[in-house]
């Protein structure tokens, strides 16, 4: 179907009339010049990402389905990167003449994946044409206690520095989604394969936003320092926080969280696995800080398994130093060397 069959309202009712309302803070939703949202005694959070075809995604491996739940999951990532929680979106689009409606048909059933995992309201937005691909613009509307929203510059010396999952799946999964690109177009005959591969894949296409985590730390009490979303590499991230709390930093190496299929990956592509897991980006895990008092507690959540509870996935990788001693990498043979934003930048590339 030609979208133009459809125009834009009729476009807007077909996209958005299987969201349903979960949240008690949505008065009113799709349908009017302006949402409305009801906040009694929360702090309101609101975060947006701009993703454009040809420097974000490419549409020759990125499945639309896999692309509406990632531009909502990136959304909620930054919403959960401050100890809050995602409560409503609204979605811009600039749609080019090569999709159909069938194709928005299906980038919208992967945002509303995203919004059941999360218990997300889609409550609006606005779509035109675009004569340079797609473009996707989500504003992400969160909810925040008073004195637990956490924000880059709360870290202190002797802080323990830790990090969620696994790094360097998602840029090992880029690289081999442009590799068996790559192969296909040259046509030499064979079809991309990712067998063994799937998770690295899985990682670029479909990433976790960590809800899982922040509700750990909210079962255990613990409220963290500083925190933020892996979006564009550990390093830069942790440059970040290190600038915004006026402090240096101390992680190694080794304790740095890397999945085997990701070293094997580096190893073929003759790529440094750490480098990958510093610079890649894209795995939308969390970086956060916590007290050292609060070690034991913190031991407790990540080696004491409860029943029906899944033990969260963190890892301490280093502690907060004064900000004259910078920030820093102790290397597996023991050295030091400077930490560099190398992560990935739009502008810049």
């Amino acid at each position: 179907m030609q979208i133009k069959e459809l125009g834009e309202f009729g476009l807007i009712d077909r996209l958005t009339k299987e969201f349903p309302i979960v949240n008690k803070s949505t008065e009113l939703s799709v349908g009017d010049d302006c949402a409305i949202l009801d906040y009694t005694g929360k702090k309101t959070l609101v975060t947006k990402d701009l993703l454009l075809e040809g420097v974000h995604f490419d549409l020759t491996y990125c499945p639309l389905l896999h692309l509406g739940y990632k531009s909502a999951i990136v959304n909620f990532s930054d919403v959960y990167a401050m100890n809050g929680k995602p409560k409503q979106m609204v979605v811009g689009l600039g749609v080019s003449s090569k999709l159909c409606v069938e194709d928005l048909d299906e980038l919208y059933a992967g945002m509303k994946i995203a919004c059941e995992e999360h218990g997300v309201d889609l409550i609006g937005g606005d779509t035109t044409a675009s004569l340079n691909g797609l473009t996707i613009s989500i504003t992400c509307i969160g909810e925040g206690e008073e004195g637990k929203i956490v924000k880059r510059s709360g870290a202190k010396d002797t802080d323990l520095i830790c990090v969620t999952g696994d790094l360097g799946a998602a840029y090992m999964g880029l690289l081999l989604l442009e590799r068996e690109k790559e192969v296909f177009n040259a046509g030499k005959g064979s079809d991309p394969d990712f067998a063994g591969k799937e998770y690295l894949v899985e990682r670029q296409l479909k990433p976790r936003a960590r809800k899982d985590i922040i509700e750990s730390l909210e079962r255990i009490n613990v409220v963290p320092t500083s925190m933020m979303d892996i979006s564009d590499g550990l390093s830069s991230e942790l440059l970040h926080i290190c600038k915004a709390s006026h402090v240096g930093c101390r992680i190694y190496e080794d304790r740095i969280p890397i999945d085997y299929l990701t070293a094997q990956m580096a190893e073929e592509m003759n790529m440094n696995m750490t480098m990958a897991a510093m610079n890649g980006g894209e795995d939308y895990e969390l970086l956060f800080t916590i007290p050292l008092s609060m070690h034991d507690t913190f031991k407790a959540l990540t080696e004491v398994t409860l029943p029906g509870v899944p033990r969260p996935d963190i890892k301490i990788i280093g502690h907060i130093t004064a900000e004259n001693l910078g920030a820093r990498m102790i290397t597996r043979g023991g050295g030091e060397i400077d930490i560099q934003a190398q992560g990935w930048n739009s502008l810049k590339e």
